[in-house]
């Protein structure tokens, strides 16, 4: 890895050799494509179903690169994270395949299932409130107490190198798309995705998708600067975290633009998955096909990469239910 302006980034060759490090302990999951949504928006949609990959969601990925390139000495010590759900499971998925502990900081108010993975993986939970500043004051705490190796849910060159590897697979299987669309939080799936295919696919325009009520990503891709939200409340509760100087590295210069999309849209557009795809998918994994309804003319005609980034869902709280 090589630094800009004082800052470790990730490059292609990390990409490479993340897959390698990584392929004994990840899926290499389906594309699935939809006449429905194909019609519906007038493209040819080709959905990458990282909700069947390991741990449930894109992340195992990222999270593996980190754990398996640890040398022995650092491993012993452990690994630790802040996490609403998936990077924490997916961090406590990959230290029990390696044999090292992992203790995971998550907002009390995180999904159930997100929580019982990580133990079931055989991480330790320590919950904070729902906003950054609980959730970085608390693992403040934790680092002090165990002395584990930090591994950050994204601003980490190692994770947003394992993240890449989706989009590498998508064009292994795919060739060329006109477009990529994925969610948008942290940043590390679309920092991974513009990493590969600026390399791989120069003229493929990525997208970042993002929910209105949390759209801090959006206003940093308008205003040019990093714009961060404390505890922005949305469906999408993966995508309420803020960029960090590395992921806002990678979408200023790499994402064509930011979409949004609303809260109902998210919702009707997760339950149309459901009906007419048979797949379970989170909210956060809705944004983007909730995005690209909402702005059908970007994509009408085009190739359309679609990633849908996670699984793990309350399936007792279903957003459409009524309580």
């Amino acid at each position: 890895m090589r630094g800009e302006d004082d800052m470790d980034l990730p490059v292609w060759a990390d990409v490479e050799a993340a897959h390698e490090r990584i392929r004994p302990y990840i899926h290499r999951t389906p594309i699935l494509t939809s006449e429905t949504f194909n019609r519906m928006v007038g493209a040819e949609l080709f959905f990458k179903c990282e909700n069947f990959q390991k741990a449930g969601a894109f992340k195992a990925r990222g999270a593996s690169n980190a754990v398996f390139g640890l040398s022995d000495e650092e491993a012993k010590r452990g690994v630790a994270t802040h996490s609403s759900g998936n990077h924490g499971l997916s961090l406590s998925y990959a230290a029990g395949r390696r044999g090292v502990p992992c203790t995971v900081v998550m907002p009390r108010t995180a999904p159930e299932p997100k929580k019982a993975a990580v133990r079931g993986y055989g991480g330790r939970v320590v919950e904070c409130e729902p906003s950054t500043s609980s959730r970085e004051a608390v693992f403040a705490g934790v680092l002090e107490e165990t002395g584990a190796e930090f591994v950050h849910p994204y601003n980490d060159p190692r994770v947003i190198a394992g993240q890449g590897t989706c989009a590498k697979e998508m064009f292994e299987d795919l060739g060329a798309m006109d477009a990529l669309v994925a969610p948008i939080g942290g940043g590390g799936m679309i920092s991974g995705s513009c990493l590969s295919l600026s390399h791989l696919s120069p003229k493929t325009k990525i997208y970042a998708a993002e929910p209105t009520a949390a759209d801090d990503a959006y206003q940093s891709f308008k205003t040019g600067e990093i714009v961060a939200y404390d505890a922005p409340v949305t469906i999408a509760d993966g995508l309420k975290v803020p960029l960090k100087e590395r992921t806002w590295h990678f979408v200023k210069t790499y994402v064509e633009d930011v979409l949004l999309a609303d809260e109902e849209e998210i919702v009707a557009a997760m339950r149309l998955t459901w009906e007419r795809m048979k797949i379970v998918m989170e909210p956060s994994c809705a944004v983007p096909l909730a995005a690209i309804l909402r702005n059908k003319h970007l994509f009408a005609g085009k190739r359309v990469g679609v990633v849908i980034t996670g699984g793990n869902v309350d399936l007792d709280k279903l957003p459409w239910l009524k309580s």
